[in-house]
């Protein structure tokens, strides 16, 4: 790509939009759009993301100061906001959801692989809530005083990619949509001690997945075998268990395995059970450290990205806010996949903002952000020196 136009200009071409307008034809999106195209306001939701505007104001002035480079983006004019306010109402927020899926799979494709040696899929699910004020998202009731929203997520460990995403109330629980998500066979799955239910880790045995997770507590099991624990590692105990409390033996009427260790970082003595027994204990608690990952990405998008926020209050507007949030993400992890640096995606995501309309070749950019394409070579200037003889010539000051 060429430096004549703006970085934010190369970044939104990196979207296919014959396959968005395909996706838009789908949901009829530009029906009476009268001059504000779903383009435009895809290009306007993602402008907020990267610029962290906080308003419909910031977004159209945003976009309207800048109104000569813009014309790169693929929009005429900057967005009026009741325009833009109007189009977050009705438009469908699944045409987002749909660009979302159609930009993971090429991310997939050239993203590196886990850390891990095994062959299984890793994959780490979890759930966040975004606060929202029951005043203005009357519709978003989670208890109450206070309103909410869920993002239930599957991270893919495999470049750590947002794999599968679900946007809820509060007040649904993340069991409830963890028993609606299919792992395929032989995949790994590792969650927090929230999500124990002795009848989803059953239908995860049944299904082939293997998990992996902290044991509660309160729970009463017996051993049924000691195994063997590697020397001079942290593991304390591994073992062969069968639950005995009448609610766990009859919904997960199965043997586990239980490894307790000393987390190295705090010194605290976990439990963990997984129906994995041929991996070695120090890869289990190493791939329940792993689960780590989801929460790092969840504080990467609240912290960087416009989801704690919103520029409308209806639950459309929220999701298209939402949805244009993780595509942004998904950008982002294109980037540094193609990129020679290893960014951290928080210094790639405020170095773009910084420099969203600075013209400079992109993929120049990712590689040196210090790369200028003004940059001149120092040339040494040559000034004759006075000397007495050239007194009234060339020479004189």
């Amino acid at each position: 790509m060429s430096s004549s136009i703006s970085l934010f200009s190369q970044i939104i071409k990196l979207i296919d939009r014959n396959n968005f307008q395909r996706i838009v034809g789908e949901y009829h999106g530009d029906s009476h759009s009268k001059g504000f195209s779903c383009w435009d306001q895809l290009t306007s939701m993602l402008f907020c993301q990267f610029a962290q505007a906080q308003s419909l104001r910031e977004i159209c002035y945003g976009l309207r100061s800048c109104e000569g480079k813009i014309y790169h983006l693929g929009i005429t004019k900057s967005p009026a906001r009741s325009t833009l306010s109007y189009a977050n109402r009705h438009r469908p927020w699944e045409m987002y959801q749909q660009l979302f899926y159609s930009l993971l799979d090429r991310c997939i494709k050239i993203s590196p692989r886990k850390k891990f040696r095994f062959n299984n899929k890793l994959y780490s699910f979890d759930a966040t809530v975004i606060d929202l004020c029951l005043k203005l998202f009357d519709w978003a009731k989670y208890r109450q005083t206070k309103g909410a929203v869920k993002l239930h997520m599957v991270l893919d460990h495999d470049g750590y990619l947002p794999c599968f995403a679900l946007i809820t109330e509060g007040k649904i629980h993340e069991v409830t949509i963890a028993r609606e998500i299919i792992f395929p066979p032989g995949s790994i799955v590792v969650v927090d001690r929230g999500y124990t239910d002795y009848s989803l880790f059953h239908q995860w045995h049944l299904q082939d997945i293997y998990f992996v997770i902290r044991m509660k507590k309160n729970a009463q099991y017996k051993v049924i075998e000691n195994q063997q624990i590697p020397p001079q590692s942290n593991i304390l105990a591994d073992q062969i268990i069968e639950f005995t409390g009448y609610k766990a033996r009859k919904e997960c009427p199965i043997r586990l395995r239980r490894i307790e260790y000393v987390n190295e970082d705090d010194g605290e003595i976990r439990e963990l059970i997984t129906n994995h027994f041929d991996l070695d204990a120090i890869t289990i608690t190493e791939i329940y450290k792993e689960r780590w990952q989801i929460e790092i990405f969840f504080r990467i998008l609240k912290q960087n990205l416009r989801i704690k926020t919103f520029v409308g209050t209806s639950k459309n507007a929220l999701m298209i806010q939402i949805w244009t949030a993780l595509i942004a993400i998904l950008i982002i992890k294109y980037l540094q996949f193609q990129s020679k640096v290893e960014w951290s995606t928080s210094n790639l995501i405020a170095l773009i903002r910084w420099n969203l309309f600075t013209h400079k070749d992109l993929w120049l950019w990712i590689d040196d952000s210090y790369y200028s394409p003004y940059r001149i070579r120092s040339r040494q200037l040559k000034l004759p020196l006075w000397d007495s003889k050239t007194k009234g010539k060339e020479g004189k000051f």
